[in-house]
């Protein structure tokens, strides 16, 4: 695709002009991918994070002051959003390793046992305990977690409902995990037996 002048794609584009976004993805989509995927060494997540980052300059045009080139605002986005999900990605890691490790399996195996008066206590304790954290994140972060993770509903569901874009809710859901992971501490060993599939 031949370069237009891009002066002229940031006003179509800060008016809502839906070519002026169809450009930007058409001419700068492959080369943020490669960008992507140098640091991630994934196909399927490097796409993503670009979409991201495009989609996510498209929600917030209005509120920027772009100049050309696009692509240098691009690449400092896709940059950052790949080394934040790294970073999350290697936190994870370690508050999984850690707190499995401290605990031992002896725990898993005392929780797995409802007919043990201990297992019962704790997952009581666990179940208020999450209830208090859930509880604890902003109005609508509570509420596109509460519909994803405990009323089962897909992303598209949720964004439908609410009304909000689809990144909007994976921001969302992100952000009341990182504030779930440091609330909830040493209970993610006991979450992993009972909720598997909550984190």
């Amino acid at each position: 695709m031949i370069p237009i002048d891009e002066k002229y794609i940031i006003k179509k584009l800060k008016a809502g002009d839906n070519e002026a976004y169809k450009y930007i993805y058409d001419y700068h989509y492959v080369a943020l991918c490669k960008l992507s995927y140098y640091f991630l060494k994934d196909k399927v997540q490097a796409e993503s994070i670009v979409n991201d980052a495009i989609f996510h300059l498209w929600e917030i045009r209005d509120k920027l002051e772009l100049v050309p080139p696009l692509r240098n605002y691009l690449i400092v986005a896709v940059r950052n959003k790949c080394l934040n999900y790294l970073a999350l990605k290697q936190q994870e890691m370690e508050v999984h390793f850690s707190t499995i490790e401290r605990a031992g399996i002896q725990l898993q195996n005392i929780i797995s046992d409802t007919q043990q008066p201990l297992g019962n206590l704790l997952k009581e304790e666990l179940e208020s305990k999450i209830k208090e954290s859930v509880n604890k994140l902003p109005p609508v972060c509570r509420q596109v977690f509460i519909m994803s993770r405990f009323q089962e509903m897909t992303y598209e569901e949720i964004s439908q409902k609410l009304g909000i874009s689809i990144n909007t809710v994976k921001y969302h859901i992100k952000s009341a995990l990182v504030v779930l992971k440091k609330e909830l501490g040493t209970f993610l060993c006991i979450i992993f037996a009972f909720y598997p599939t909550l984190l």
